[in-house]
């Protein structure tokens, strides 16, 4: 059975990496099965996607600006160039299934292959449903989300929550705290927090820590704090010569492992992976989410945490005033920390990669079964 996968979508990491994450799983389940990408011309994923080995295939399509602008006059035209070019990636491929991750660049490859009757499966990585996955949810085979209660947006016999791909080294810390301690030079006897923002990092958390990081050194809690690469250079001259007090400022983390496994407090912005981390790690975790993003999803991810008293939420407009005081609430209350952790859990869905992986082989097979 020669089976061939499309994966369609893009844009930013939270849609690229676990578009990756599932190709991965598909490929240790069965090797043998064909995998193209499909995204969208200039973005990340036309870089990302070779890097871990797959061929990638762009189409000429952008997003619809929320402002007018000129550039919203040329949506149509690359729409239409998409959706032919969709059509013949689709006639020379032959794929038995499509995959659609999220970001504009899935529509029109789904939009495609819907018509064609070819089975769909939508990964929706967020507690709101994106506008391209609302569009194509009502028509597609199967939709894996990472939290409960989305049939708000899709057809809930068609839902399963199989939760985000990630990263597996975190799914069991207990072994990496010894390494974790000594890589940081931080005392096991005193508490960690750990606050970050992303890559580039945010402006919010990080002059939240400036007005206040003094204070939690005061109280004697250990710090870590990704500024992101953007900031980096103005904390690091305001506050990087600090190591002897228990303060790493640094632009990025690579090894999470060993920073969630003494993290006794996790201070994060409230993307669909983050979240899906924190959960698998069960980390007692103070989300501040982005008001910066489409549909202001971030806050809908944290509230799905908070309603059931996984995690707590500070505004975005309030955290430079109220956050450090809710960091130092947190580490002081052993039994918050530990309810916290307890819920978080809950959430976890360490096979997540794995259980979408074979939903689409599933779908692939069928399809096949059915054309031969």
């Amino acid at each position: 059975m020669n089976l061939k996968i499309i994966i369609s979508g893009g844009g930013t990491g939270g849609h690229i990496y676990p578009a990756i994450a599932i190709a991965n799983a598909i490929k240790e389940i069965n090797n043998e099965i064909e995998i193209l990408f499909v995204g969208a011309e200039g973005r990340m994923e036309m870089e990302k996607v070779p890097e871990a080995g797959y061929e990638i295939i762009g189409l000429p399509i952008s997003g619809i600006q929320r402002r007018l602008t000129l550039e919203n006059l040329s949506f149509p035209i690359k729409l239409i160039k998409s959706l032919w070019k969709a059509s013949t990636v689709i006639s020379d491929f032959k794929p038995n299934a499509v995959v659609g991750v999220g970001g504009y660049a899935s529509g029109p490859i789904m939009w495609r292959a819907q018509s064609r009757k070819i089975p769909t499966i939508i990964q929706e990585q967020n507690g709101y449903a994106g506008l391209t996955n609302k569009i194509l949810g009502g028509r597609a085979s199967k939709i894996c989300v990472a939290y409960p209660d989305m049939g708000y947006y899709f057809p809930k016999d068609l839902i399963e929550f199989t939760g985000n791909p990630v990263r597996q080294d975190i799914t069991d810390l207990s072994d990496k705290k010894e390494e974790g301690f000594k890589q940081w030079g931080f005392s096991s006897d005193r508490k960690v927090a750990f606050i970050f923002g992303g890559s580039l990092g945010a402006l919010t958390l990080n002059e939240s820590m400036a007005n206040g990081v003094q204070k939690l050194l005061d109280q004697n809690i250990q710090v870590i704090w990704q500024t992101g690469k953007y900031y980096f250079e103005k904390y690091n001259q305001l506050f990087g010569n600090r190591k002897n007090e228990g303060l790493h400022v640094v632009p990025f983390v690579k090894d999470m492992a060993n920073v969630y496994a003494i993290s006794d407090v996790v201070v994060a912005r409230a993307g669909a992976l983050s979240i899906s981390e924190l959960c698998l790690a069960g980390l007692p975790t103070i989300l501040v989410p982005s008001p910066n993003v489409a549909e202001d999803h971030q806050t809908k991810n944290a509230n799905a945490l908070v309603y059931v008293d996984a995690a707590i939420l500070v505004k975005d407009v309030e955290a430079r005033d109220v956050l450090i005081d809710e960091v130092l609430a947190l580490a002081n209350d052993d039994k918050k920390r530990e309810e916290l952790s307890t819920q978080i859990l809950k959430l976890a869905k360490p096979n997540a990669a794995k259980d979408i992986a074979q939903n689409i082989i599933t779908a692939a097979e069928a399809h096949y079964k059915r054309m031969n």
